[in-house]
């Protein structure tokens, strides 16, 4: 996905954030991720910073965040929940603890450089499943985990509304419990933010982009 700025002067149109994510995870393609990343990067191609590249992985692995630690950009984490129980409800496929993944990745942040020492945990909340004060706590007790592991480290907490697909389960949080999720990890010193929501009046918004009619 790309978010881009148009250059009003010349009309063309210019990649201000890059972000590898959706559906497939970049640590299953880690090779073509990072061969794409030292493109973006190179001053005799885009010239892009690291920081305005990111890449977004369920963290399938220990290992995948050491792998994808080695392309020049910014690490995202679609954590989703501390508790190992319900992330393995909302991540079904994974196969570690979360200790274990939080080791993976604190492991691959301290083989960086300093400069590139930062992190994003993305956060999709759901009515009633995991946007609770308890979920809040346990991760903001997660992520200052992280925190005190890595020196040096910058540490950022995307907070994303669930958009309806038209699964009865899963619906999108109430703006009070939201607010109040942001809440509790700020009081607790960490940089939350909340991500607006766009395209979801088209059902062009993140996690919508698949068919409404399931094959016979």
């Amino acid at each position: 996905f790309f978010s881009i700025l148009s250059n009003s002067t010349t009309g063309c149109c210019l990649s201000n954030q890059i972000v590898f994510m959706g559906m497939g995870d970049a640590a299953d393609n880690i090779d073509s991720v990072k061969k794409a990343v030292d493109v973006m990067t190179d001053r005799s191609c885009f010239g892009l910073a690291p920081s305005k590249i990111t890449i977004s992985t369920v963290g399938p692995s220990p290992e995948a965040f050491r792998d994808l630690a080695k392309a020049n950009s910014v690490l995202a984490w679609s954590v989703h929940a501390a508790r190992d129980e319900l992330r393995k409800k909302l991540v079904p496929t994974t196969k570690y603890t979360m200790d274990e993944l939080r080791h993976g990745l604190v492991n691959a942040l301290l083989g960086r450089s300093k400069r590139l020492r930062n992190v994003m945990l993305e956060v999709t909340l759901m009515d009633g499943i995991n946007d609770g004060i308890r979920e809040a706590e346990e991760m903001a007790e997660f992520a200052q985990k992280i925190i005190d592991d890595v020196n040096g480290l910058k540490l950022m907490i995307n907070l994303i509304p669930f958009n309806d697909i038209g699964y009865e389960q899963y619906k999108r949080p109430k703006e009070e419990n939201m607010a109040r999720f942001q809440s509790i990890l700020v009081e607790k010193g960490i940089k939350t933010y909340v991500r607006t929501t766009r395209g979801d009046d088209e059902s062009a918004a993140c996690g919508q982009l698949a068919t409404k009619r399931r094959r016979p």
